[in-house]
């Protein structure tokens, strides 16, 4: 009896110290009721992103671990660059092809037949595979002070297919007909290489022709 009493007190107590509050009307406290239950949780903040670790620079390659030579005036590098862009539009450059590889290529053709190809060797950039009497052989194309010369040869030249010209019009004849990756020549081409021949390298900037004629002569003005 005296704990019930003793409850009801503390529940009166407790009730009188609790402050009065306004009714709120019906609607208001619908509209709460409906909006606190459609309300969508308000999103967590994004977590930024840890920055990427810097990658480690790679290392510098040491020195003699390059295939080539570093050139040795601005000329040099023109002359090479000069020399691969016309290897790109001949038709008888054959990349990165191995010693193997092309000697095979070769095997099967007339005596005199060559093709141009990238050398393995060091402080070589070109190698000429040729098929001999003997068969197929190859020599480096040499490139120093500016001028081409085959291995063991002391004729020089300014570009690498007068060197070429050279040899193919030679009383030798060491060099014949190249070994082209495509058999069929568009017909540009053979018209270009006959007019070429006919007048002359020499005399192409002569001919009446429009820009764009004269300029795709001047592109490759060989007889190869």
């Amino acid at each position: 009896m005296v704990a019930h009493n003793q409850v009801a007190a503390d529940n009166a107590v407790s009730t009188a110290a609790e402050p009065r509050r306004r009714p709120e009307s019906s609607s208001n406290s619908s509209s709460s009721s409906s909006s606190s239950s459609s309300a969508p949780a308000a999103p967590a903040r994004a977590r930024a992103c840890p920055a990427a670790p810097t990658p480690a620079p790679a290392p510098a390659p040491a020195p003699g671990e390059t295939h080539f030579r570093t050139f040795r005036s601005h000329a040099e590098y023109r002359r090479i660059t000069r020399a691969s862009a016309l290897l790109d539009a001949c038709g008888f450059y054959w990349g990165p092809l191995s010693v193997h590889g092309a000697h095979e290529r070769l095997r099967a053709e007339p005596v005199g037949t060559f093709l141009v190809r990238d050398s393995r060797q060091r402080n070589c950039f070109f190698a000429l595979s040729v098929k001999m009497a003997s068969g197929p052989t190859s020599i480096r194309v040499h490139f120093q002070a500016g001028r081409f010369h085959l291995d063991g040869s002391r004729e020089s030249f300014d570009c690498l297919f007068e060197l070429l010209e050279h040899y193919v019009a030679a009383p030798r004849r060491m060099l014949g007909a190249p070994l082209r990756q495509r058999r069929v020549r568009p017909l540009q081409e053979l018209c270009r290489q006959r007019i070429v021949a006919t007048v002359g390298r020499e005399n192409l900037a002569r001919i009446p022709l429009n820009p764009v004629l004269r300029d795709y002569l001047s592109s490759f003005p060989f007889q190869i």
